[in-house]
């Protein structure tokens, strides 16, 4: 699944070889999964975006923004599997949830693994959407401060006991992060995916934040994860430490044998003497 990073290479990819291109057509899915969540027919979709030109796409947690001018904004989230730029000649998949057809014929498809939005909103109508709307600050925005993650942290420790995993995936308390991309900050951070966030010293929190920052702005800087594709079909080269190759081989920082548990819905990846 596409997490913060991923997105943000999309967005930068978009603007680069689709910004100002103009729309033929927009055609919805071929392969029908239910979930995969559209908010237009196909013949709506198909009418609405005849003759749009694409503005400039931002992403923001795990939400993919790309306007359709005039009017409109093409919402992508929640997904992953392959976001695809075809230049013209190129040959059309079998099967795709979304497919746009530039005036150059030149096109986007989308095929998304498990679930995903594809959605299209009058401009503004977007930020009402579910887990858009309130969306809090990701970390790789100027005001994702020392200060505000402090004060988050003390919101958050007031309420429900909470885990230093759930504290990254869940609830969107920090957007754009997910369980693949946490191992990794976890890890950093020399934390247990069970260590309560209550328990956290001063210096444990400055850790942390800056684990986040560091290794979200690390994936970003390498064009997402290994495990993932761009715009244009690349793996992004980004390695993870801590993933299901891990597990059972010797921890890269003291050689100790990196275990798997489950935890909160899904697999974790620990070394044990790193992050007690």
């Amino acid at each position: 699944m596409f997490e913060l990073p991923e997105f943000v290479t999309l967005a930068k990819q978009m603007n680069d070889v689709l910004k100002g291109k103009t729309i033929q057509r927009g055609q919805l899915g071929n392969s029908p999964q239910k979930f995969v969540w559209y908010n237009r027919s196909h013949q709506e979709f198909d009418r609405l975006t005849q003759g749009k030109t694409v503005g400039e796409a931002r992403a923001k947690g795990k939400w993919l923004f790309i306007p359709l001018e005039p009017g409109h904004v093409l919402l992508l989230g929640e997904c992953g599997g392959k976001v695809l730029y075809h230049p013209p000649g190129s040959k059309v998949p079998k099967k795709y949830h979304l497919y746009i057809t530039f005036q150059d014929d030149s096109f986007l498809t989308a095929m998304t693994q498990m679930w995903g939005a594809m959605e299209l909103y009058e401009k503004g109508e977007e930020q009402n959407r579910q887990y858009v709307k309130g969306m809090r600050t990701t970390p790789i925005e100027p005001e994702f401060t020392f200060a505000y993650f402090c004060a988050m942290m003390d919101d958050l420790v007031e309420g429900k006991k909470r885990s230093a995993k759930a504290l990254l995936t869940q609830d969107q308390i920090i957007p754009g992060l997910g369980n693949a991309i946490a191992q990794d900050i976890l890890f950093r951070a020399r934390l247990h995916p069970r260590h309560p966030i209550a328990d956290l010293s001063a210096d444990q929190r400055q850790v942390l934040y800056r684990a986040i920052v560091d290794t979200v702005g690390e994936v970003t800087e390498k064009g997402g994860r290994y495990d993932e594709y761009d715009l244009h079909n690349h793996r992004g080269g980004y390695i993870r430490k801590m993933d299901k190759s891990a597990a059972g081989r010797p921890c890269p920082e003291c050689g100790g044998e990196v275990e798997k548990i489950q935890y909160l819905g899904g697999a974790c990846y620990v070394c044990p003497n790193c992050q007690k």
